[in-house]
């Protein structure tokens, strides 16, 4: 059954969300796969982090990150809380996420899970100053909570409902894995991932036409949503002229060069040229390459220079669903576009994963090369405040 559902699945989308499709909407077999992968990367990562920062992984208290061992017994919590520790995972997205948990998963194993993980009830600063289990105790947890929800995958019906909260758990926990890699980058540590010197396709032209277009945003099929992609709604947009790939670094830096806008976090002047620091190496900058660790001011400043403007949020959609050639997926983009709910919107279990943040900050679509594949589509939606230059994210401009 697993291999029919998801051949049908494959014939969703068309490059970039092929891989995304597969994970929402595929059945028990690929989702034990990737929950093992992405456990593997987990690990692989504060390994990574764990080698260079030595015992304790000592980290400075920062708003962007969190300490290494911390995030990592957080993920593992998590797949507990919303899985083996929880009453009505069958119902899905209609569960009650104030159920009661049973506490002997974490009373026979001495651990008060939820006064250390629960991100909810624990503030950051605060993760700095808990008394967590060490390393090996950490891993040895993440190893029963994957063994837990691998036997009751095994064990669960092939409906959304009941696939709901075991495909939550996994892409959380990609989340996490690109957080990390975040952090790596701010640290300066070698997590042994890094972009392709130019990542995007060639492409034929430097801007695509986009006609009338009158389509659908948000999510509107079978499987896995978030619930800030629910309430899918016709819009209509165009006709508009929009790059065909994220700015490149060759066209941002004349604005740096004349006084027009700060020196990029992570660049530098060397020479006649410029470098970029990558995971704490100072390298010459791919001037084809994406632009890069851009606050969304910047790419404001770079619309208003040049021009043009950032495409709103259905115009980023509707063009990466509709137009050939338009490449994404390097970078994060940040849209003209607010954060805010859609029609009818309604808070899944997990509560802290959208409602709090309809608070004025911009929506961000596309992807980065951390960025998980079973997480890269079309209708994704990336929020994080206007400020944030530490994340792998740059724009595309429309014509005015």
């Amino acid at each position: 059954m697993d291999a029919a559902r998801d051949a049908i699945v494959s014939q969703a989308l068309p490059g970039n969300g092929l891989e995304a499709d597969h994970a929402r909407q595929g059945g028990r077999d690929l989702l034990v796969r990737a929950l093992v992968d992405a456990r593997a990367r987990s690990l692989r990562l504060f390994a990574a982090f764990e080698a260079a920062l030595g015992p304790g992984l000592p980290v400075p208290c920062m708003p962007e990150i969190n300490p290494p061992l911390w995030e990592l017994g957080h993920v593992g919590w998590f797949a507990d809380w919303w899985i083996a520790r929880n009453p009505q995972r069958l119902r899905g997205a209609r569960a009650d996420p104030l159920a009661p948990r049973n506490p002997a998963r974490q009373a026979a194993r001495g651990l008060d899970a939820d006064a250390l993980y629960d991100s909810s009830a624990v503030a950051h600063d605060t993760r700095w100053h808990l008394d967590l289990p060490d390393t090996d105790a950490v891993r040895a947890d993440l190893a029963a909570s994957l063994r837990d929800t691998l036997a009751l995958l095994h064990q669960t019906d092939e409906t959304d409902d009941a696939l709901y909260f075991f495909r939550l758990a996994l892409f959380h926990e990609d989340m996490h894995a690109e957080a990390a890699v975040y952090m790596a980058q701010s640290l300066g540590i070698d997590v042994g991932e890094t972009p392709a010197a130019t990542a995007a396709a060639a492409t034929a032209a430097a801007t695509l036409h986009l006609p009338l277009t009158r389509g659908v945003l948000g999510h509107s099929n079978a499987g896995f949503a978030f619930d800030n992609e629910l309430g899918a709604h016709a819009v209509s947009v165009g006709p508009l002229e929009i790059d065909a790939r994220a700015l490149r670094w060759s066209q941002y830096l004349p604005l740096v060069e004349t006084g027009g806008a700060p020196v990029p976090r992570h660049l530098r002047r060397a020479g006649t040229g410029w470098e970029c620091c990558r995971f704490g190496r100072w390298q010459a900058l791919d001037l084809d390459a994406a632009t890069c660790h851009l606050s969304a001011a910047e790419a404001l400043a770079w619309c208003a220079w040049a021009g043009r403007r950032l495409p709103t949020e259905a115009e980023w959609e509707l063009a990466a669903r509709t137009l050939p050639g338009f490449a994404w997926g390097e970078v994060w983009e940040w849209t003209a576009s607010e954060f805010a709910p859609y029609p009818g919107f309604a808070p899944h279990p997990y509560r802290d994963y959208s409602q709090p943040w309809f608070d004025g900050r911009p929506v961000l679509k596309g992807a980065s090369f951390a960025t998980a594949a079973r997480l890269r589509h079309p209708v994704y939606r990336n929020f994080f405040p206007p400020a944030r230059n530490d994340i792998f994210a740059g724009f595309r401009s429309v014509a005015r």
